[in-house]
């Protein structure tokens, strides 16, 4: 057979390796068409990026020079606000503002502000700025007198010596307090005393006097002060401003924020660089300046940006990619948020993957088609051999009987006559006739069961008569006796009679062919189950059938290898057994079967009323 498949299996090798490597080539077009749109997807989402990305740069630098004014401002005034602003000039931190009052409880400038005010009250006492106090009380007299003029002579000459000759800011700044509480009027303060509180002096005395006014001076040297000097000098500021009608507000709020905005850069900053995602820095030269900014409000409004000039749906966003806490804007990289090309990459992993789904399908289908042609090939010359197997055999077997019968009546008519030994011959071409007429039932039968035109006549059938007809045709089909018994009590079948007949006498035939014993032992019994219907067990005493061929031997054509003489057959027995069980619409199977014997069961269902 294999000789006879050898050019099929050769013709359907080389067609699959054919298909196999089309198959193949087509799968990598595929591949490399899924692979050029993901390209053009990404070289798009790409181009996005880098014009978020140089965008987001150009804001951050402008956003800084908007700030420049503000933050040289924030520099010059202590008052001026300075959050979210930053300064480093030759490595000391102007802005944020990092100078905070000493920790300590020493009053050193409280003291002098307390001797002060003693020493003006009592003219005999000496010491520091004596002839400051001394201008004082000219100055509070002439105020007391009505000559206001005179006084602010006096006032001016005072503030100029003071501009000439000052002191140390423990003592200035006492002595500034002083002179503005001793001179306030409330809303009437005249502007001199006023400026020396917080709107600075006017440079109208010839360059020689300067001043910014105790707020301001206060924070610009707050860390000459220890914490007690500093409050106390806070206080008494406050309350003189409140009482002047100055403004207080900013003064409060720089006083809250001292000490609070260290910032700790880098060495070798080159470029422009986000510290943390939060404050923004460019050097230039010997500064660095920077801002506070809010990187996701900026990303929204570019974002919006690029949705008016239709480069965006609304759905699409922006993100910064991974940032370190020192990050260079050279190396920062804009994310493109875009659900449409996230469901656009989706769509083309689909396309891909029906594709490849569909090369599978196509590979699969044909192996599967050249199992089958296979398959069916070898069916074909299994079935020529089958058929060349049972004309054979049935020639055989019909030539055998029909030999024998003419030998038999040949001889009959030559030799014996009427004489007595003539007398068996008779009998044996009955026998060998019944032989001959059993086989060739069985060939008719299974033909017309196998093509469908058999139309199973059913009625009741008693099995103690069926038991009786099977004894008589086992009489002459074995060499040695049958021991035949029944147990089958007084059940009756609704079945095909001939049919059940020809079941029966296969399966004792079979039981008579392959035997070794004297006499051969054949057992038919019945019981009923309300489950499973009518069951009849068919016993021998035969050879016994291997486990492994206990469904193989119900196979058409098929034969048991016999390791003794061999046994004439044609193969349809149990075959034709299996068919007509299923007519009945039961079922028959090897039920044990060994070296002692085999048993077949047959269950019938319940019979029709």
């Amino acid at each position: 057979m294999v000789r006879r498949l050898l050019p099929m299996l050769l013709a359907l090798g080389f067609g699959l390796l054919a298909l196999g490597w089309g198959l193949v080539s087509l799968q990598l077009i595929f591949t490399q068409e899924r692979e050029d749109a993901y390209t053009q997807l990404r070289s798009r989402r790409d181009t996005l990026e880098q014009y978020a990305t140089e965008t987001l740069r150009q804001t951050l630098s402008r956003r800084l020079d908007e700030n420049l004014p503000a933050l040289y401002r924030a520099m010059e005034d202590p008052l001026a606000p300075a959050d979210g602003l930053y300064l480093l000039f030759r490595s000391y931190q102007f802005l944020p503002r990092l100078p905070r009052p000493q920790p300590g409880a020493q009053t050193p400038a409280r003291q002098f502000h307390e001797d002060l005010r003693q020493r003006l009250e009592s003219p005999g006492r000496t010491g520091p700025a004596q002839e400051r106090l001394e201008s004082l009380r000219a100055i509070e007299a002439a105020l007391a007198q009505g000559e206001e003029a005179h006084a602010e002579q006096r006032l001016e000459a005072l503030l100029r010596h003071r501009a000439e000759h000052p002191l140390p800011p423990l003592q200035e700044l006492p002595f500034t307090l002083l002179l503005a509480e001793r001179l306030q009027r409330g809303p009437a303060t005249p502007a001199l005393v006023r400026g020396l509180v917080r709107g600075g002096l006017a440079d109208d005395f010839g360059g020689i006097a300067r001043g910014a006014g105790l707020q301001r001076d206060l924070l610009r040297e707050c860390q000459r002060f220890t914490q007690a000097d500093f409050d106390f000098l806070r206080e008494r500021t406050l309350q003189l401003s409140m009482a002047m009608g100055e403004p207080t507000g900013a003064f409060q709020t720089r006083i809250q924020e001292l000490g609070t905005g260290a910032l700790v850069l880098p060495n070798g900053l080159e470029e422009p660089t986000l510290i943390g995602e939060r404050w923004y820095v460019q050097p230039n030269g010997e500064a660095v300046r920077g801002i506070a900014v809010s990187l996701e409000e900026e990303l929204k409004a570019i974002a919006q940006d690029m949705r008016a000039r239709e480069l965006f749906g609304a759905e699409d966003g922006l993100r910064l990619g991974k940032t370190d806490a020192v990050q260079p804007l050279s190396t920062l990289r804009v994310e493109a948020m875009m659900p449409r090309w996230l469901s656009a990459e989706a769509d083309i992993a689909q396309r891909h993957g029906l594709k490849t789904m569909l090369v599978a399908s196509c590979g699969a289908l044909a192996v599967a088609i050249g199992v089958i042609s296979l398959l069916a090939q070898r069916r074909k010359y299994r079935f020529l051999e089958l058929q060349s197997d049972f004309v054979a055999t049935v020639s055989h077997e019909l030539r055998t009987p029909l030999a024998s019968i003419r030998l038999l009546a040949e001889t009959l008519e030559r030799r014996v006559g009427g004489t007595a030994e003539g007398r068996d011959y008779p009998a044996r071409i009955i026998q060998t006739t019944d032989t001959l007429h059993f086989l060739v039932e069985n060939i008719l039968s299974f033909n017309r069961i196998d093509k469908g035109r058999w139309a199973p006549k059913f009625s009741p059938v008693r099995l103690e008569e069926l038991a009786g007809t099977l004894r008589t045709d086992l009489l002459g089909a074995s060499p040695v006796p049958v021991n035949f018994t029944s147990d089958v009590a007084e059940m009756e079948l609704w079945a095909d009679p001939a049919l059940l007949r020809l079941l029966l006498s296969n399966l004792g035939r079979n039981a008579c062919a392959y035997n070794r014993r004297n006499p051969v032992t054949i057992t038919l019994r019945a019981h009923h189950s309300p489950t499973y219907g009518h069951t009849l067990l068919f016993s021998d005493n035969g050879i016994g059938i291997p486990e492994s061929e206990w469904e193989n031997v119900f196979h058409d054509f098929y034969r048991l290898k016999s390791s003794g003489p061999e046994v004439h057959g044609s193969g349809l027995g149990l075959a034709l057994c299996r068919r007509i069980m299923r007519l009945h619409g039961g079922r028959i199977h090897v039920a044990t079967s060994g070296p002692d014997g085999t048993t077949f069961a047959m269950t019938f269902p319940e019979p029709r009323p």
